[in-house]
């Protein structure tokens, strides 16, 4: 099951876990209240998998890709580890199953506060469009991850400051509504 806590404000090693001490441990129902999403799939047969396939058509993910996140296996590896972990956010869901391997997602509280959501093999995460978050290789440095999509792709980023987008607007909107 997925595991996330509040983080320390250490600069180090972004691959570290990070947890404050002692750890405040973050609950689904919390990560739920921002917005996030959580599920555990069988990761051994994605392919074939029946509540894959009843969660895309549910929620009408109609494109996909498979993506690895390793020295050996991403072009301008250290480029992209480093775009990543800039916090931003999308105009659109972030939907990531992970395959294998293992990573952090981090996002920020209604408090502006970091969470790290420890992900591995089997997880799949849905982040609400308009939420500032980041990604991380935790200290395996790999990751292989599916991602998902409502139509047609779309990459880009809008690092923070980005408040003034509708996507930010109604995701802060949400979490009033929540509080």
């Amino acid at each position: 099951m997925v595991e996330a806590w509040y983080m320390d404000e250490s600069q180090e090693d972004q691959r570290a876990p990070h947890r404050l001490r002692p750890n405040r441990a973050v609950s689904l129902e919390q990560l739920r209240r921002l917005g996030v999403a959580y599920r555990k799939l069988d990761a051994d047969n994605y392919e074939t998998d029946p509540c894959l396939k009843e969660i895309r058509r549910a929620e009408n993910y109609s494109w996909m890709d498979i993506i690895t996140i390793c020295r050996d296996q991403l072009p301008n590896y250290e480029e992209k580890i480093k775009t990543f972990y800039e916090e931003h956010l999308h105009l659109d869901d972030e939907i990531r199953y992970i395959l294998d391997g293992s990573g952090y997602f981090d996002v920020r509280d209604k408090d502006d506060k970091w969470i790290r959501i420890s992900m591995e093999k089997g997880d799949m995460i849905t982040l609400p469009a308009g939420i500032y978050h980041r990604f991380t290789l935790d200290e395996n440095n790999y990751v292989k991850a599916m991602r998902l999509f409502v139509g047609e792709p779309v990459w880009t980023a809008y690092n923070r400051p980005a408040d003034d987008f509708p996507a930010r607007k109604q995701y802060v909107k949400f979490l009033a509504e929540e509080a």
